[in-house]
């Protein structure tokens, strides 16, 4: 009786964990034949993020960068990349490998429990994604286009201003529009330097390690995930976070600053292979990059949002913070209303000018980081196929050759002989470092272009956003015609876009600083590499050839 009663008590227990698991298992398989456009979880009140990705491993010898060749960034290729979406936000270090060892950290807060009411999403990945490199370009657009779709983020807070007919979210006519802006706590200041707008740097700066992943499991082990240790630079406490709280951060700093400031995708979410030593390095890389480049922000790394992620001391903390940010109401287009420009209000045609601007650069740079991608793309293709192949083939066609000479039976030519099977080995070993270096060099290079793909990407959606002020700007002298609004709020809508300019050109100043230094460190390190790889070439060469005297 008792036994009877326990086995139904686990059935109850685990029926619905395996009518969810037989539900997904169903989407992936109806997923695979063509049955479903795309499926994806998220967290709450957030969309989900699925940026490209493949599941070759960097020490793959295939082409694990050919979706980048492909695929598009933005909204760049549209007849008219800025029309689309007038209001639209925005759409490396290596560390012990021990994640397997243990399941906690005990110098570190844990995270929040696993069995929370915050109602996280499980960690079941989109079937579309796939793991660190890219291989298919559709699925890999198909998960740009969401997140891209989740840049629009507009203020919670509701007013009864349908002025603009065609407007279809009240948030930027309630920036516009609204008679006095609140003033809030959080107040973030752009002033004028040597190379004109720019956010006002902190008087300390700081980076967070990501490092030492471990496995964790929840439902009596029937669900596992990885977690990794977070320990900023300045604090040096460390937290605990699993991808999905990352997630979690992204869509939140998307929906509050993605207006203003592009926010780079995470590296992609999959749904096998997640517990792959090579698949978790590449992820933890990434998720590295991510989280410097949040880092090197004078805006986002000062946000409450931020700091809270980081360094939140227990659980409650930790809810209380979350709940604070999905209920922030200066997000979106509001986040403008945070802002305060120590200069003049420019005026509309000089906004126009700075907006195109910024429009035209940044289309070009996104198609010159998509050549580079395209031709590294094939640089690496052939270094770990073909080229290593015909070293290959030199090196055992000498080395043949040195076995036909050896049999002439002839005394004299034993140096000779060993001299070639040298030169053939010789030209073995080449293969072999050109096959791996691309590891060393070019694959840092296309990580950070593809890092600027991403911020890229964003861009389209942030000068929509602009132009679409811009226009509403120019639609005002209409209103005021008719007396729908007042000369005084159309002189606020001048200045508030004037704000809104002066963000873009701080936040493009941001940007030009971190792109110069990004560039000229990992074009140096790949020259360095490059010279290395050919002096150690180059070394193996002399020695071969000492063994073949001068006659």
């Amino acid at each position: 009786m008792n036994l009877l009663f326990l086995v139904q008590s686990f059935g109850i227990l685990f029926l619905p964990l395996f009518i969810e698991h037989l539900f997904y298992f169903k989407v992936d398989i109806l997923t695979q034949i063509g049955c479903v456009e795309s499926f994806s979880q998220s967290p709450p009140s957030s969309s989900s993020p699925s940026p490209p990705s493949s599941v070759n491993k960097v020490s793959s010898g295939s082409d694990p960068w050919s979706a980048w060749s492909a695929s598009k960034s933005g909204n760049w290729e549209g007849s008219d990349g800025w029309s689309a979406k007038p209001e639209g936000a925005g759409a490396q270090r290596n560390t012990p490998n021990n994640w397997d060892a243990a399941f906690g950290h005990p110098q570190a807060y844990q995270g929040p429990a696993t069995g929370d009411d915050d109602d996280w999403d499980e960690d079941w990945d989109d079937p579309k994604s796939s793991a660190p490199y890219f291989k298919d370009s559709e699925s890999a657009e198909a998960g740009g286009a969401q997140r891209g779709n989740s840049r629009a983020g507009a203020s919670s807070m509701k007013l009864p201003l349908n002025k603009f007919p065609g407007f279809a979210k009240p948030g930027m006519e309630q920036y516009l529009l609204a008679k006095q802006l609140a003033k809030p706590k959080e107040k973030i200041s752009i002033i004028v330097g040597d190379y004109g707008p720019m956010w006002v740097y902190p008087t300390s700066t700081f980076d967070c390690v990501v490092a030492d992943p471990r496995k964790g499991s929840k439902m009596y082990g029937l669900k596992s995930y990885i977690e990794y240790q977070l320990t900023p630079t300045n604090t040096n406490r460390s937290v605990n976070h699993r991808y999905k709280h990352f997630d979690w951060l992204y869509e939140r700093l998307l929906v509050k600053f993605g207006s203003a400031i592009p926010i780079p995708s995470l590296p992609d979410k999959q749904v096998t292979g997640r517990f792959e030593e090579e698949f978790i390095k590449m992820r933890m890389e990434r998720l590295q990059a991510w989280m410097t480049r949040m880092c090197r922000h004078p805006v986002i790394s000062e946000s409450e949002l931020f700091q809270q992620f980081l360094n939140f001391r227990d659980e409650k903390e930790w809810k209380t913070g979350k709940r604070k940010a999905e209920k922030d109401e200066l997000a979106g287009v509001m986040i403008f209303s945070t802002m305060e420009p120590e200069a003049p209000d420019l005026d509309l045609v000089e906004i126009e000018q700075k907006c195109d601007a910024v429009g035209k650069f940044t289309k070009a740079m996104d198609d010159g980081v998509k050549e580079l991608l395209t031709v590294g793309q094939e640089h690496w293709k052939r270094c770990t196929g073909p080229l290593p192949k015909e070293y290959q083939k030199i090196g055992k066609a000498l080395q043949s050759l040195a076995t036909v000479f050896s049999s002439s039976g002839y005394q004299g030519e034993t140096d000779l002989n060993d001299a070639i099977t040298e030169a053939g080995k010789t030209y073995e070993e080449i293969a072999s470092l050109v096959a791996g270096q691309p590891k060393k060099d070019l694959h840092f290079l296309m990580e950070c272009n593809h890092e600027y793909k991403g911020f890229l990407g964003c861009f389209p959606d942030i000068i929509g956003t602009h132009k679409g002020a811009i226009e509403k700007v120019k639609e005002s002298d209409k209103l005021v015609a008719t007396s729908k609004i007042t000369p005084q709020e159309k002189q606020n809508m001048v200045k508030r876009v004037s704000t809104m300019s002066y963000a873009l050109q701080a936040e493009m100043n941001h940007f030009h600083s971190n792109r110069i230094y990004d560039y000229n460190s990992v074009i140096r390190l790949y020259l360095e590499q490059q010279v290395q790889f050919y002096e150690t070439i180059a070394e193996k060469l002399r020695q071969a050839l000492s063994r073949f005297p001068v006659m």
